[in-house]
């Protein structure tokens, strides 16, 4: 981790992911070395949906826990996952009330919601769709350091439903922002910057 670079603390993303606002994570960087624009599931909208595709710009992705994959009889999308990272993708999915074709950032948006509402079912969803549900490891970032999982955990210990929102942050010329480029980022749009390393010994200080 870049030690010029300053990062916000974990107590400060709390409670903007408690406010529905947006913050940005970084893992490891001899990891992806990536960062993530992450929300809480319930707290997304339409335009927050709109503006993570216009400026974040990665792929739109939802966390959700390892119970609510299975409530929803989401199978994981490939038995063998050999990605680098092991990237936990299920099937896509689309809701399918109150939707068209899934692509817009408002059915995106009540796509997320709904993996979020704990009223909605299996049959609420049409298979595939626009959507990336991603299954977090049960005990999050103590178990696996990876975006999904501080998204998951930034939104429990938020005092929100176990679920979110994440997508990778590009530079404008299609690579990835590293450190110094998501501190201007984040400065930007005055979102805080934390890193997963931080967020695990946050957990681990005050869950001992």
């Amino acid at each position: 981790m870049n030690e010029d670079i300053k990062l916000d603390t974990i107590e400060e993303a709390i409670a903007a992911i408690r406010e529905g606002q947006f913050v940005v994570v970084v893992d490891d960087a001899d990891r992806e070395n990536e960062g993530d624009l992450i929300i809480a599931a319930e707290k997304i909208t339409p335009e927050k949906v709109n503006f993570m595709l216009t400026h974040a710009r990665g792929v739109l992705c939802a966390p959700i826990t390892s119970a609510r994959c299975s409530e929803l009889q989401l199978p994981r999308q490939v038995e063998d996952n050999t990605s680098i990272h092991g990237t936990p993708f299920t099937v896509t999915v689309d809701k399918l009330p109150g939707c068209t074709t899934g692509v817009s950032a408002h059915d995106r948006a009540a796509t997320i919601l709904a993996l979020a509402d704990p009223s909605c079912g299996p049959a609420t969803f049409g298979r595939p769709g626009h959507i990336n549900p991603l299954y977090a490891a049960d005990n999050g970032v103590l178990e696996r350091d990876g975006h999904t999982e501080a998204a998951i955990d930034l939104a429990r210990l938020a005092g929100l439903r176990p679920a979110g929102a994440l997508i990778e942050v590009m530079n404008e010329d299609g690579t990835m922002a590293r450190l110094p480029q998501l501190r201007r980022f984040a400065d930007r749009w005055d979102l805080k910057l934390i890193s997963i390393a931080d967020l695990i010994a946050y957990r681990k200080k005050h869950e001992a």
